[in-house]
């Protein structure tokens, strides 16, 4: 039978991936737009006025994001290293789409379970990269690969999980080839794992999406939850004898930090509190914040798993006074037995 070796839960986002002077780049769409924060859509300049005495001058300056960026580094080759250290044989990775796979349009599934033999990861091409925003077009490497790859993947155990999700009554969509469409692969939620934890090292694994993103079918935060339950159930039930790691990728607070959310939510994952993780209203997973249902899913995965959770780093990744930016944190789960 399969059994779960590793998990790990980690952000994605572009900050990681540029440079503290590319950070800059994206203030002027934070500028522009309103965001939601504390279950308000809040202009950047009222958020400026609201958060004038949490010292966001500092830990936006210079010296504060170079030094958020070091820690973020560290935080991954922490996680690259214990990777390296358990050689799990197989990974089920749990994100999300950004147009990336799917155009949102035509098509966006609440659940996908991709099925394929073979997972491609490349780079968009020169004109849709001309496409992306300033300080997005610039992480492309950290999730994507210079020239065309293919890694494994693991139709056996997504047919079993898609089985096992159908049998929950969980009405997921599935493929077992990659839409032709796709702007680059394997989209940054999956090529991040693949490129910064497993370190082009990537051993087969089932990347299985969930629509965190976009309204009307943002699944619940329950239901992401109970999703997890059944995606257990499926690996337990495997037949093939390996070893696996579980992945979150996604979240934390962005594109407005919010630490108080954040430590909430870690502090309830770290106890496996399935009241407060599943109860959190879609009002307060909106943007980018909205990723955290794939670590919803995982503590679902988690939850009678004989486990300890480690945090190696939070960072949240100022870049305003406004208080934008992207809250990283690296987290991973030591198996007791």
């Amino acid at each position: 039978m399969a059994r779960i070796v590793l998990a790990m839960a980690t952000t994605h986002g572009p900050q990681l991936h540029t440079t503290v002077e590319q950070w800059a780049l994206r203030v002027k769409a934070d500028q522009a737009r309103k965001h939601p924060y504390r279950r308000e859509m809040r202009s950047f300049d009222e958020l400026v006025a609201m958060r004038s005495g949490e010292g966001l001058e500092a830990k936006s300056s210079p010296t504060g994001m170079a030094e958020s960026h070091r820690r973020c580094q560290a935080g991954m080759r922490v996680l690259a290293a214990k990777w390296d250290e358990i050689k799990p044989d197989i990974a089920v990775v749990l994100g999300n789409d950004q147009n990336e796979m799917f155009e949102t349009e035509e098509l966006n599934p609440a659940f996908f379970v991709f099925c394929g033999e073979k997972i491609p990861n490349y780079l968009q091409s020169d004109a849709r990269r001309k496409e992306l925003p300033p300080g997005v077009a610039e992480a492309e490497h950290g999730h994507a690969t210079e020239t065309y790859t293919e890694y494994d993947g693991v139709p056996d155990l997504a047919r079993h999980i898609v089985d096992t999700l159908i049998a929950r009554d969980f009405d997921v969509a599935v493929s077992s080839r990659w839409p032709r469409n796709a702007r680059n692969g394997a989209g940054h939620a999956f090529g991040h794992i693949y490129r910064q934890v497993m370190r082009d090292k990537v051993v087969p694994n089932v990347p299985i999406l969930q629509n965190t993103f976009f309204p009307p079918n943002q699944p619940s935060a329950q239901r992401a939850y109970d999703f997890g339950r059944a995606v257990k159930q499926a690996i337990d039930s495997w037949a093939d004898d390996k070893t696996v790691a579980v992945f979150g990728s996604g979240g934390m607070s962005h594109f407005v930090i919010d630490e108080q959310f954040d430590r909430a939510f870690v502090d309830a994952l770290a106890r496996k509190d399935k009241d407060y993780l599943a109860s959190i209203p879609l009002s307060d997973l909106q943007s980018g914040t909205s990723e955290l249902k794939s670590w919803i899913t995982l503590a679902g995965v988690l939850k009678d798993v004989d486990c300890t959770m480690h945090e190696i780093d939070y960072v949240p990744c100022y870049r305003s006074v406004a208080g934008t930016g992207t809250a990283n944190g690296f987290y991973w789960w030591e198996m007791t037995r």
